[in-house]
């Protein structure tokens, strides 16, 4: 019994770690869409800096902690997100992850350089890396309790459990019971739309990344008598960490919070009793991989598709249909002459440094394969590696020669591939990496401690081949032999690339449900980009382990994987050719500043990790961002602003102007004559990734008026409805709210300022409760309380999340609460899409009550019989123009004939023979 009770209590010691990590992980996740890899980084950082400042310098331990903890930590956390995390939350996937990924390789060797230059500078600092041992924040050595016979507990693990419990208590009062924790978890909800409703979520997002860096800080204080200052063993905390984070689903404080605990607490019973584990090496150490492992398979089954990819849409290849001296011919340049190059102007030295940098280039090359084709992050690269040099060495020791070894060994990387990939193909972006970690994690602590595969700590030598008069131990040859290799590496690619397999891929990576309906096997196409990539990374392996003639099973960790990704990711994934760049920049790099800059073993560290921060502006990597750039300078400038305006420029035009035909009038009067222009929109060119999408719209909503945009799918209608919020600015054009120019305000100023967006769908925020919804645009309970009046269906749920409503009456909870306080301006995008037909005659009198209310609204509808029973002005939208703009009582049934089918009458007929009645009854619209 007191053993259990031992196990406990020491486990609820990691548990607590665990779960401030975790509940920081979940809040930045929750708040940016972003994992933070780095997490675990910034709890070593603060721990670096207590020990300095507290065993170094001197200072007091408790307002070293505090200082670390409130004001250092969170400052990092602020500082990061406005120069890094805001861009990577707008930017693909893949680049968030590397991008995080570089921060965890970056910050424990800045904070390891810091302390290096302090000590070359005469600081009082001490020997940091891997220290164990160390006073944490209470008594030193810490004092100890004996609760039972056999059970103690020490002031260490008092203070840990102590804090924990008052963090715990203080989160749940922050997301539950204030107006800040309820604009947080409604920006976990929506980001878009919290914008919307006026409330900055970047500034949402720094008050998250602040407190998970807090949290992160405060687990890394308090963690410092535990790990001691190991960089690798924080960031193993960090993915352990991670499992309770996805127990939490990503979203919930609480769960992940328990989950922590309760990860600590079995991890030690696991180690005490699991004796069943005596003859697996390193499973007690795996377990919590293996929970990691589960539970994403088990999330991914309850929120995702078998067989998805994850949507990482590549950008356009600017040399697409250009010629293959074009495409090509550079680098085949630049292959010739570096293979001239080992027999003229290197020196041996170098030789060896140049073909140990193409070695590794097939190895990254791999990761174009799985990520750069396929969308999917594998971080178990690393793994393949040692494996297949492992085997082939194992063979080689067995007599087998060189060519035979390595092709059974990339057949094992290959099948090992496989193995990964099999229940991981179910998931998806981060989830999918953080699996393929979590198999890696397994691989380096089981699979690669069983002794007859890695041969104790000597491993396996595997000798260069020579090939009759060709020698490889020469680092000449060596080097044009992997040029060789190389090149038939990106050949082969780009050739897959262009065949009937690759063709599916891409189909795979852009559109998955639509391959699957064209007959492609979504699943069958990820397993054959898993086990080539695993091949391909397997036999660049080991062609590395030749070149240094040895492998031992430490040589490439997951770890080691993690570095290789940022680096060949922020060079350019996507094309073949830049992986080759970022092998050879991998290996000169670090010699080059070792000679000519810095013998410290950090800064090469510190650029490579920081390599990753670039992928904020520009995710496709360096390489391509130069030809990426000069592409889209050349698309802008042929897509520039008309001959003749300039952006910010208006005219008056007088009422009745028109650039429709017959020169009907565009702006009608409106219910009760002249009102003053709530909304102008005035010449308005818009589009995404420069193709406009709008040629020079035109409008004006007057106050207590509706204004109907009617036109077909594709015209533009809800490009118009986003430029008029502020979610799109206008390439030129003005948008004036009462008079003032608000081009260049975003959706936050927009919305404070009175102009609301009613987005296409449901305007809510699903799992947060009907009043919280309410309390978000209302903070006084007794305008929720006329709400509730006036809808009780409303009332009798107010406590129930608001996805679990009808559709209709979602969008009686999106406008009801504006009655209470009418904007200036509402734009609705089609506000009846998919109700009921009562529902919708009670969103239109919703509507209506708002114009009377004396707010102007432009509302997108397709059912035109309702909204052109409600409108007061209606326009036509075709191909980004207005074709048409007047009162609603000149509407003619061909003119709408030709907005919605793109055609018209020849002979239109007076509006009440029988062709108008024709068209009417086509169209749903009444005759006026």
């Amino acid at each position: 019994m007191a053993d259990l009770i031992g196990f406990i209590l020491s486990g609820l010691v990691s548990g607590a770690l665990y779960a401030l990590l975790a509940t920081g992980l979940v809040l930045s996740y929750s708040a940016s869409g972003l994992f933070n890899f780095a997490h675990g980084a910034t709890a070593y950082l603060c721990a670096l800096a207590f020990y300095e400042l507290h065993s170094g310098f001197g200072w007091p331990a408790v307002p070293t902690a505090l200082l670390l903890v409130c004001v250092i930590a969170p400052a990092l956390g602020w500082g990061l997100d406005r120069m890094m995390f805001r861009k990577l939350a707008r930017v693909g996937e893949t680049a968030q992850i590397v991008a995080t990924i570089g921060l965890l390789v970056a910050l424990p060797a800045l904070g390891l350089w810091i302390v290096e230059l302090l000590e070359d500078a005469g600081a009082s600092v001490k020997p940091a890396e891997n220290q164990f041992g160390l006073p944490g924040v209470g008594p030193s050595p810490a004092e100890s309790w004996q609760l039972m016979d056999g059970v103690g507990v020490d002031s260490d693990q008092l203070i840990t459990w102590v804090t924990t419990a008052v963090v715990a208590v203080g989160l749940w009062i922050l997301l539950r019971h204030t107006a800040l924790g309820l604009r947080l978890r409604a920006s976990v909800d929506n980001r878009t739309l919290v914008e919307l409703r006026g409330m900055s979520a970047d500034r949402l997002s720094s008050i998250a990344w602040m407190l998970s860096s807090a949290l992160a800080g405060l687990a890394g204080v308090l963690a410092t008598p535990l790990l001691g200052l190991s960089a690798h063993d924080y960031t193993l905390f960090l993915f352990v960490s991670a499992t309770a984070a996805v127990l939490g689903r990503f979203a919930s404080v609480p769960l992940a919070f328990a989950g922590g605990l309760a990860l600590g607490v079995l991890q030690n019973l696991v180690a005490g009793y699991a004796s069943f584990a005596d003859g697996i090496t390193g499973f007690r150490t795996a377990v919590p991989f293996l929970i990691l492992f589960a539970g994403l398979l088990v999330m991914a089954r309850r929120q995702r598709t078998a067989g998805t990819a994850a949507m990482d849409p590549p950008p356009l290849d600017y040399l697409a249909g250009r010629s293959w001296a074009r495409r090509w011919g550079p680098w085949a340049a630049g292959a010739a002459l570096l293979a001239l190059a080992f027999y003229t102007v290197t020196t041996p030295f170098w030789s060896g440094i140049l073909a140990q940098g193409l070695a590794i280039s097939l190895v990254f090359i791999s990761f174009t394969v799985v990520t750069g084709l396929g969308a999917m992050v594998s971080l178990a690269q690393a793994t393949f590696v040692t494996g297949a040099a492992l085997v082939a060495g194992l063979l080689m020791s067995h007599g087998w020669p060189f060519i035979a070894a390595a092709m059974v060994g990339t057949c094992a990387a290959a099948l090992l591939g496989a193995l990964v990939a099999l229940p991981a193909l179910r998931l998806g972006g981060r989830s999918l990496a953080l699996a393929t970690l979590a198999l890696a994690f397994l691989a380096d602590q089981v699979l690669f401690q069983i002794g007859w595969l890695r041969n104790g700590d000597t491993g396996w030598e595997i000798p260069r081949p020579v090939f009759g008069p060709v020698d490889l131990g020469d680092d000449r040859a060596m080097g044009v032999a992997m040029v060789v290799l190389v090149t038939a590496a990106v050949a082969g690619l780009s050739a897959l690339r262009n065949s009937p397999s690759g063709r599916a891929m891409l189909a795979v990576r852009s559109a998955p449900a639509a391959a699957m309906a064209s007959g492609v096997s979504v699943v069958r196409t990820k397993l054959m980009l898993f086990t080539l990539s695993a091949g391909l990374a397997g036999f660049g392996g080991v062609m590395y382990a030749s070149y240094n003639t040895r492998i031992t099973a430490t040589d490439f960790t997951a770890m080691t994987g993690l570095i290789w990704l940022a680096v060949v990711i922020a060079a350019g994934v996507r094309r073949p050719q830049f992986a080759v760049v970022a092998g050879l920049v991998f290996a000169l790099v670090p010699h080059l500043m070792a000679d000519y800059v810095t013998e410290s073993v950090h800064l090469p560290v510190i650029l490579f990790g920081l390599a990753g921060l670039a992928l904020a502006n520009d995710p496709d990597g360096y390489a391509a961002a130069a030809s990426v750039r000069r592409h889209r300078h050349h698309v802008s400038a042929r897509l520039g602003a008309p001959p003749g305006r300039r952006l910010g420029e208006i005219e008056d035009e007088p009422e009745g102007r028109s650039t429709g035909p017959g020169a009907e009038p565009r702006f009608g009067k409106g219910r009760g004559g002249e009102r003053e222009a709530a909304l102008t929109l005035h010449d308005i060119h818009a589009g995404y990734d420069g193709a406009l999408v709008l040629h020079g719209v035109d409008l004006t909503i007057k106050s207590g008026e509706i204004l109907a945009l009617l036109g077909p799918n594709g015209a533009g209608k809800t490009t118009t409805c986003r430029v008029a919020a502020g979610l799109l600015t206008p390439r030129t054009g003005t948008v004036h709210l009462a008079g003032r120019d608000t081009t260049r305000e975003g959706p936050v100023r927009r919305s404070r300022a009175g102009i609301l967006l009613a987005p296409e769908g449901r305007g809510i925020f699903p799992a947060l409760t009907i009043d919280e919804n309410l309390a978000l645009y209302l903070g006084e309970r007794t305008d929720r309380d006329a709400v509730y009046d006036r809808f009780p269906v409303l009332a009798g749920r107010r406590t129930v999340p608001a996805g679990s409503l009808s559709g209709g009456e979602q969008q009686i909870l999106a406008l009801a609460p504006l009655l209470q306080r009418p904007p200036k301006v509402l734009v609705a995008d089609e506000p009846s899409l998919g109700l009921a037909p009562q529902v919708v005659d009670e969103v239109f009198r919703l509507l209506t009550e708002l114009r009377d209310a004396g707010t102007a609204l432009l509302l997108v509808e397709e059912k035109a019989a309702e909204i052109l029973g409600v409108a007061d002005t209606v326009a036509y939208l075709a191909q980004g123009r207005v074709s048409w703009c007047g009162p609603r009582a000149d509407v003619q049934a061909d003119r709408l004939t030709e907005a919605y089918l793109g055609m018209g009458i020849a002979n239109p007929a007076p509006g009440g023979d029988a062709a108008t009645a024709a068209a009417s009854d086509r169209t749903e619209v009444p005759k006026p």
